[in-house]
């Protein structure tokens, strides 16, 4: 089951979000704060994570890029209702996978999800099938 957190200082978003995650399948933990987040983010694997743009202890940006430190290969998107071009390219060049604007469509926010999701089992893929490549070529090496 893959695991998905979402960051956002709105218990009313939190809570629909997270019954919409839920319903589709996914395993959901919430935070109200960045730091509650990061925290989460530190003791907790999550294949995906959901960061509100504004928080109240801290800014979205930064709570992404010290997750995106902590955990490169969690998918990240960003949240925000308040859509600008400098948001959008701070959260771009700080590590964010995507951004998606409020109020969220249910529909649109599943699809971004499960693409982000396939992705990275993609990413993985790729990166076993190198692993695996890598360690024939050993095998074959030590052989000789």
């Amino acid at each position: 089951m893959k695991r998905i957190l979402v960051v956002d200082d709105d218990l009313g978003i939190l809570d629909s979000t997270r019954q919409i995650l839920e319903i589709d399948g996914y395993e959901v933990e919430t935070a109200s704060t960045g730091g509650d987040g990061l925290q989460k983010i530190e003791s907790t694997f999550f294949n995906l994570a959901l960061f509100d743009i504004k928080l109240p202890d801290m800014e979205g940006t930064e709570l992404l890029e010290k997750s995106h430190k902590i955990r490169p290969a969690m998918k990240k998107i960003m949240v925000t209702g308040y859509a600008s071009l400098e948001n959008s390219v701070i959260s771009l060049n700080a590590g964010a996978d995507a951004y998606i604007l409020k109020p969220v469509d249910p529909d649109m926010l599943l699809a971004k999800v499960k693409e982000k999701l396939e992705e990275q089992e993609r990413e993985t893929s790729v990166d076993g099938e190198k692993i695996a490549g890598f360690l024939e070529e050993k095998l074959l090496n030590i052989r000789r």
